[in-house]
């Protein structure tokens, strides 16, 4: 039995994929510290991981999407995703304070969890890492306006120049390595590398090297006790709108759609409005609305789905098989989305070119059309055959526990 220390970033689409693999390493008798925040705590504890809370709020996918209406906002220090990386006492300090006295034999990090392979440096065990974006940094950021100051995700010159004094500054405290490139430390490379997605579903295989393994969706059924009518979906044709928990309480206009589209119609709607204030609606009745809506079970029942394409939703709904239109908002839900699409698997709608026309059409083509059932099959059949978090734990004990 090996010891095990797992930081992810506390937000759900990094928590999910690696909570599943933390309940398959305890499974197989894997001892896990697992650091987060405390909305995740219970769900930690139910896989039987011990928990750790972070000391301060780690969320900085929350708290870059508060800038979102404001997109040529530059970050300052302190906020976004950039800036973080000029506050490593928050990743590295902190953590090592709390873990003071204990002993690790590898740890596993979400991908973008900054400095995560300076922890494994310092700690001098393998790391291994969990990406929860499988586009690459070109793909995610070749949109860039031309002769712009600014660059992704708001860097700029002055950022660059903090950037290269903590850096320094690490490299001496630690006697450590850190590449220069900046935004390779939200893309942490790791001894292992695990890919939620099939070879299958990767257009791009020639920028990944042995160290990646592609597993398949992270699907795992959280326990979350959850009242939900289900009742009411039996002998019902039901569509199921989730725009994930980043996103969805931004477009208000959006959610007004699906409401227009979807009111007094034969269908019952179930959608998901994660931290969303439901008091500015006028609510159809046949609207089925929650703050967490259990996924897995729910679709079950559904004829057909509208997802922003995040890499949990669509990998649940092609692994089961779902019809489901796309319409992505940010980060790679539009590389996810379009190469969905490419694959014949689902239609891909531009969120600021849409109306109620639109989107009914594309839910009637997707559901009636064979041919994108017939290719969301083949991509099903990929996942499956990719292996899962079995596949996940036979290739981390491959790389910690070598065969004579």
């Amino acid at each position: 039995m090996s010891k095990v220390l797992f930081l992810s970033m506390p937000s759900h689409g990094h928590m999910n994929p690696t909570l599943g693999l933390a309940a398959e390493l305890i499974n197989q008798g894997e001892e896990i510290t697992f650091f987060s925040s405390e909305e995740f705590k219970k769900a930690i504890v139910e896989i039987g991981a011990d928990f750790i809370c972070y000391k301060e709020d780690l969320n900085l996918f929350k708290k870059r999407q508060e800038q979102i209406k404001n997109t040529e906002q530059t970050p300052k220090a302190g906020t976004g995703l950039v800036a973080a990386l000029l506050q490593p006492q928050k990743f590295i300090d902190a953590v090592l304070t709390q873990i003071e006295g204990l002993k690790f034999d590898y740890v596993v990090c979400s991908a973008a969890y900054p400095y995560a392979t300076v922890i494994a440096q310092i700690l001098n065990i393998p790391l291994v890492s969990s990406y929860a974006v499988f586009a690459t940094f070109k793909e995610l950021f070749n949109k860039d306006k031309p002769g712009s100051d600014k660059g992704p995700m708001g860097l700029n010159a002055e950022i660059m120049t903090q950037f290269k004094k903590v850096r320094a500054s690490l490299m001496e405290k630690y006697q450590v390595k850190i590449s220069e490139d900046i935004f390779s430390l939200f893309f942490n490379k790791g001894n292992l590398n695990i890919i939620y997605t099939s070879k299958y579903f990767i257009p791009n295989l020639e920028n990944y090297d042995d160290s990646f393994i592609f597993i398949g969706p992270p699907v795992f059924n959280k326990k979350y006790d959850v009242d939900f009518p289900f009742e009411k979906l039996e002998g019902r044709k039901v569509i199921y709108i989730s725009l994930g928990t980043i996103f969805s309480n931004h477009y208000n206009e959006l959610n007004q759609l699906f409401f227009k589209s979807f009111a007094d119609t034969d269908y019952i709607v179930v959608m998901a409005a994660y931290d969303v204030d439901l008091s500015q609606y006028q609510i159809p009745e046949n609207f089925i609305i929650r703050n967490y809506i259990p996924q897995l079970e729910l679709l079950k029942y559904t004829s057909v789905a509208i997802t922003h394409a995040g890499m949990n939703s669509i990998g649940d709904l092609l692994y089961h098989k779902v019809p489901f239109i796309s319409i992505p908002l940010g980060a790679d839900q539009f590389f996810l989305a379009n190469r969905a699409q490419e694959l014949g698997a689902t239609v891909v709608l531009d969120f600021k070119h849409i109306d109620t026309k639109l989107i009914k059409s594309a839910v009637e083509m997707v559901l009636t059309d064979p041919e994108y059932r017939k290719h969301i099959e083949e991509i099903s059949d990929s996942f499956i055959q990719a292996g899962g978090y079995k596949k996940a734990a036979e290739e981390i004990f491959r790389l910690i526990k070598p065969q004579p």
